[in-house]
């Protein structure tokens, strides 16, 4: 959790059920819904009309757009961005009245970003400093620093933790912010650590 002191945030239209944790710093805007054992971190934004369910762990720094719903069973790892309306679904089978006895996890890696209106099935992680564009359906696994676009979701090329998409020139890529990449693979790569 983060260093921040400052108590969370409620807006007086929010509703945040007893025994929901929230870190420091964190603020929860109108007409969200956070329900009892839900975890949220430090220094969050859970905007209006978004939905946290009993079952779920949010990290810190994570923003959570606008209409955004999370189920049981979804992890949001340290500092992840979800667009507005990004749909997260928990149960590939679902019928009325029939819960699963255990949901599928679904993961959401470090400083990943899942575009607006994009879909996410259950069972599916995103990768580390990924990104999802705007309407995705991702049915699979998404690697570390891909991007990955369209129905189904189809990897595209690579970013940086910045958010730049990246060249390969002889298996390496160097970001206007700096940070310079190799490829471990045709499937992955791997950020170069300078002394």
């Amino acid at each position: 959790m983060s260093e921040s002191s400052t108590p969370p945030f409620l807006h007086p239209q929010a509703l945040v059920d007893p025994g929901v944790r929230l870190g420091p710093g964190t603020r929860v805007w109108a007409f969200a819904h956070l329900v009892r054992g839900a975890v949220v971190g430090a220094d969050c934004n859970v905007c209006d009309h978004t939905f946290v369910e009993g079952g779920v762990v949010v990290g810190d720094r994570v923003t959570l757009k606008c209409g955004v719903y999370l189920w049981d069973g979804v992890i949001v790892e340290d500092d992840v961005f979800i667009g507005p309306c990004a749909a997260f679904t928990n149960d590939l089978r679902p019928r009325s009245r029939r819960r699963p006895p255990a949901y599928t996890t679904t993961r959401l890696k470090a400083g990943c970003s899942v575009g607006a209106n994009a879909v996410i099935l259950p069972g599916v992680t995103v990768g580390r400093w990924a990104m999802v564009g705007a309407g995705a359906v991702v049915t699979r696994d998404v690697p570390d620093f891909a991007l990955v676009l369209g129905n189904p979701a189809r990897q595209l090329g690579w970013v940086c933790g910045c958010g730049e998409k990246l060249a390969f020139d002889t298996g390496q890529a160097a970001c206007a912010c700096g940070r310079r990449f190799r490829q471990a693979g045709e499937t992955a790569i791997a950020e170069i650590h300078e002394p």
